[in-house]
């Protein structure tokens, strides 16, 4: 491999939950009405993206940017304290980027994608930080992951991808990156997509393998 891209929610840090739970809050408090399938619907998406269907199909009664400020403003207060890193993830991205170029593909938006670097100090070794809202369509499409390996300046057939959900991992599979899972138990992806890729027991098992 040419280059590692790291997905960020769900892989590096703990974040799922913290992004259903405030966006479920705050939909239900603006009008809206979760349904089962809302929160695997807009996993991936940019925030652009997940804004407008809270307003389209939960039912929102605010603006879309309006939607996406409220949100995005709450998970920066949650993020003050700290982001919720997972075991193994700094150690992991360091011990890549000792070897190969790494980058951060991710549908968080840049600033918490910014908290994230800052905090756990990868900020050094992070050559590319990439939100989807940046790239163009968010996760399944293969947007952001094409951007990514085009400015660490190598190919996508030479680059591996690190994923968690079900959108994530077709977004990096259709970017016709080498792909590695890491299942969300939360929100176990899709066995026909995980089929496609390596499956890891943990983060911890990725340098060994590359």
């Amino acid at each position: 491999m040419d280059a590692v891209v790291f997905d960020l929610d769900g892989v590096l840090v703990d974040s799922e939950r913290v992004w259903d739970e405030v966006r479920q809050a705050f939909a239900a408090a603006h009008g809206g009405v979760w349904s089962a399938d809302t929160t695997r619907a807009m996993q991936g998406m940019s925030t652009p993206e997940w804004a407008a269907y809270l307003v389209s199909e939960v039912g929102v009664r605010l603006p879309a940017a309006q939607v996406a400020s409220g949100v995005v403003s709450e998970m920066t207060r949650r993020y003050a304290a700290g982001p919720p890193v997972l075991p193994d993830a700094v150690s992991v991205v360091r011990a890549v980027a000792s070897r190969v170029p790494v980058a951060i593909a991710s549908s968080s938006p840049p600033v918490l994608i910014s908290s994230f670097l800052r905090a756990t100090g990868l900020d050094d070794v992070v050559r590319v930080a990439l939100s989807s809202e940046e790239a163009g369509a968010g996760k399944p499409a293969p947007d952001v992951y094409l951007l990514a390996v085009a400015r660490l300046g190598v190919t996508a057939s030479r680059s591996a991808a690190v994923e968690d959900s079900t959108n994530g991992l077709k977004s990096a599979l259709a970017a016709g990156l080498t792909v590695f899972a890491v299942p969300n138990p939360h929100f176990p992806p899709d066995p026909v997509v995980l089929a496609r890729t390596s499956v890891l027991g943990s983060l911890a098992e990725l340098p060994g393998l590359l």
